[in-house]
């Protein structure tokens, strides 16, 4: 099967530090090659991939001070993968609703995750494209009103044999939180379960520039270097320490969240999960096995007591049997030998195409 992976250029696949679906477009794009598929990644050009590498652009966005406006960077990229369209049997965009204009102008289908969250202003653009095919990465994240053609929900995995298991947490004891310090996240909410519990916190997480206020007022206060430690981004080695070695990951979030990798990598390093229950949190986080799934913050405080009574074994298991690579892209073959063989049925004719690899 001829597949484009279209990538966000605002971080490099895969991510030196933060970029959940940078992390997950690298691992899917392996994968594929990995199983015989003939896969173009159309990404920043500092990406590292097994497949063949299209890019407008040397470097991730972020990283390039020099660019001011980042939609025409998005608009070339995008015209570079429609103007290739005949090449592919299937074109998968990681892009939200940026390449929905384009797809109609092709007979080459493109199948869409949805990465994000929907917006007033988003929605407009979805509710136009309503009949392009949908993935979502959680059934949570489903918005029905839209009336989507929602083809699949294919969680998002991450390679469980790159994070080293810890049996045991690490001593003197602690719990983590990594993310991006946002108030979306919950980083206040973190540092208010370790004070008012008296155990102490790591954070490693990037800071955006449009949360600097929101980390000098609400974060950087609490940063004493001793019950609250702030480590600034974490690498993928630094992560599986730090959340290995941790009794307990928070994920105090204020947000539906779509689907959170921060969880299943703690997981796959043993280490359970203290949620809020919102979003993806009820799916991604086996209560009483896994984690503990609270109400408000009061019952997280409570339910660092009960970790003990977890089997870290059991956390690691549960992403190997639910949330690995090889789930992942399962999924995602599926999805696209499904549409391809919609498009046939529709156009009446057989393409020439290898439905299997």
């Amino acid at each position: 099967m001829r597949i484009a992976q279209i990538a966000p250029l605002w971080e490099r696949v895969p991510p030196p530090g933060y970029g959940g679906i940078e992390l997950v477009v690298g691992l899917l794009t392996d994968e594929l090659v990995r199983r015989g598929h003939d896969v173009t990644l159309f990404a920043s050009g500092d990406s590292i991939t097994l497949a063949k590498l299209e890019s407008v652009h040397p470097q991730a966005l972020r990283l390039d001070p020099t660019v001011k406006e980042y939609g025409i960077y998005e608009m070339l990229h995008l015209s570079r993968v429609y103007e290739h369209a005949s090449e592919f049997d299937i074109i998968h965009s990681h892009m939200g609703c940026a390449a929905l204009p384009y797809c109609n102008l092709v007979k080459t289908p493109t199948v869409h995750t949805l990465h994000g969250i929907f917006t007033p202003d988003n929605e407009k653009l979805f509710k136009y494209a309503h009949k392009q095919p949908y993935i979502s990465i959680s059934n949570t994240q489903r918005k029905l009103e839209l009336g989507l053609n929602y083809v699949s929900t294919v969680y998002n995995g991450v390679d469980v044999d790159s994070y080293n298991f810890y049996p045991q947490p690490d001593n003197p004891p602690y719990l983590a939180f990594l993310g991006r310090i946002s108030p979306e996240k919950g980083t206040h909410l973190a540092i208010e379960i370790a004070k008012r519990s008296g155990w102490h916190l790591k954070i490693a997480g990037k800071v955006d520039v449009v949360d600097v206020e929101y980390y000098e007022t609400m974060i950087k206060p609490h940063i004493d270097g001793k019950q609250i430690e702030y480590l600034g981004e974490a690498n993928h080695v630094q992560k599986n320490i730090l959340m290995g070695g941790a009794v307990a990951t928070l994920f105090p979030i204020t947000w539906s969240e779509p689907f959170g990798l921060v969880m299943i990598e703690s997981m796959a390093a043993g280490t359970p999960v203290i949620a809020i229950e919102l979003g993806s949190t009820t799916e991604v986080i086996a209560h009483g096995k896994s984690g503990f799934l609270c109400q408000d913050i009061d019952e997280c405080v409570e339910a660092i007591d009960k970790i003990p009574t977890l089997d870290r074994q059991v956390c690691r298991q549960h992403v190997i049997d639910n949330f690995s690579v090889r789930c992942m892209v399962d999924g995602y073959e599926a999805v696209y030998r499904q549409t391809i063989e919609q498009k046939v049925s529709q156009n009446g004719h057989v393409r020439s195409v290898s439905l299997s690899r």
